[in-house]
């Protein structure tokens, strides 16, 4: 099983968390081999299976995942759940529960601040980061206890600014919000493309959300076939479907 973790949050006492690759799981064909997605058409009980691996390895009772719509919603977690709400980020302060966000070249983002015992994970794909998805968790952890002076948090792994072209009227639409957000653009190889930095803005809105202590893996998920999944790199190769990667975290 691959695993990967961020220092800064391994340093957490009572904090369990990894970024979970493709390696290590049961599945078969286009999601081998630890797909988590219970949304993509892989075996049902593949699925299951894999995430009880995935459950198992961090020690938790329960693994809470979310029906993701790229939103800038938070959800406290209190409890598992039998169906899955639509929001792209969760929080709790409950030992035992994992928290676990589903990617596939977005950003996944593990939170904690391990004085107050309140953790959070968010889906920052390019749409919720722009919507204010980070900002929406780390306010939600404040609501539990928390302080963003202590939150660590660490990026996994997600598309690659090399990968992930994009058209002008996205950078517009950044651009429109902040006219600084230009930094994370760089020319692409088409006219009237350009080549866009999710990682970076993640960490950047991290940053202005007041949360410093970031940890970032810089690993691309379209590029690292053997170890992640890619919905850009399965559409660009007319493939009918994707698996999804797991990233966890939760208070032991």
């Amino acid at each position: 099983m691959l695993i990967l973790r961020a220092e800064n949050l391994s340093s957490l006492s009572g904090i369990a968390h990894g970024f979970f690759g493709r390696v290590g799981g049961v599945s078969r064909g286009l999601y081998e081999s630890l797909n988590c997605g219970l949304g993509s058409a892989d075996d049902a009980g593949h699925v299951r299976e894999n995430r009880r691996r995935i459950r198992q390895s961090l020690g938790a009772r329960t693994l809470n995942t979310l029906y993701q719509i790229h939103s800038a919603t938070t959800v406290v977690v209190e409890a598992a759940w039998d169906q899955s709400p639509q929001a792209d980020a969760m929080v709790t302060n409950v030992k035992g529960i994992a928290l676990g966000i589903l990617s596939a070249d977005c950003a996944p983002v593990l939170l904690a601040d391990g004085e107050a015992n309140v953790i959070g994970a968010a889906h920052a794909g390019w749409k919720g980061a722009l919507a204010g998805i980070i900002e929406s968790a780390v306010a939600a952890m404040e609501e539990l206890g928390a302080r963003r002076a202590r939150i660590a948090a660490a990026i996994g792994p997600c598309i690659s600014q090399a990968n992930y072209e994009v058209g002008a009227e996205l950078r517009q639409r950044f651009l429109d919000a902040d006219p600084a957000s230009a930094r994370f653009f760089a020319a692409g190889s088409r006219a009237l493309h350009h080549q866009f930095d999710l990682e970076a803005f993640t960490a950047d809105r991290l940053n202005c959300a007041g949360v410093d202590n970031v940890s970032r893996l810089t690993l691309c998920t379209y590029a690292r076939e053997t170890e992640f999944f890619s919905f850009r790199r399965a559409t660009h190769r007319g493939e009918s479907d994707y698996g999804r990667e797991l990233s966890a975290i939760v208070l032991a």
